[in-house]
């Protein structure tokens, strides 16, 4: 299949919820099962690390690069409850069913995935250990017209302790691969 010439469209966000485990040959990652959530709007996300030169010879002799991960924002049409459970922490009153928020949990990291169109085969993403921030709070008054108000939080998507941060299908990707990406967080075999 030909490689993309453009990339359009996000779509197909999905979260799933990373348990590491620290056995004796090292640290162990599952993610429980993807979950969907409706209305991906935008990802932005911004390449973290420095670049250190060395310099000899009155030149840069050696420059190393350190690859930290990304940073930056998702942005979405409205953040889900179910979300808001797994990840943040926030509980649902047996009775009542109102969502309450503790200062005092600490939200879990994920794996993000998301799919982005392109001119010649969809292209699929996997961010292996993502911690967000809470999303926003806002709304707006109704106008002459009705405008959706979108939810945004920041995200950081750091490497494992093998080093993996990110995982993105190619136009020789085999078609069960993209299939089944969704499934369950991508691993190679």
């Amino acid at each position: 299949m030909a490689e993309n010439k453009v990339r359009f469209n996000l779509k197909n966000v999905h979260y799933a919820v990373l348990t590491e485990t620290m056995t004796t040959s090292g640290m162990t990652y599952s993610w429980a099962t993807p979950v969907h959530v409706a209305g991906a709007v935008s990802l932005d996300l911004s390449p973290e690390g420095d670049t250190s030169p060395f310099y000899a010879d009155g030149i840069v002799f050696y420059q190393s690069i350190a690859n930290q991960g990304y940073s930056g924002s998702l942005e979405m049409a409205r953040i889900s409850d179910t979300m808001l459970k797994d990840v943040w922490g926030l509980t649902l009153g047996s009775t009542s069913k109102v969502l309450t928020e503790n200062a005092n949990v600490n939200p879990k990291n994920f794996a993000l995935l998301y799919q982005v169109d392109g001119d010649a085969d969809n292209e699929y993403y996997c961010l292996y250990k993502v911690s967000g921030q809470r999303p926003a709070i806002g709304s707006e008054t109704n106008e002459e017209s009705k405008e959706p108000k979108t939810q945004t939080f920041d995200i950081s998507a750091i490497p494992l302790a093998d080093g993996r941060v990110l995982a993105r299908t190619t136009a020789d990707t085999p078609t069960a691969t993209k299939t089944g990406w969704f499934t369950s967080v991508f691993q190679e075999s």
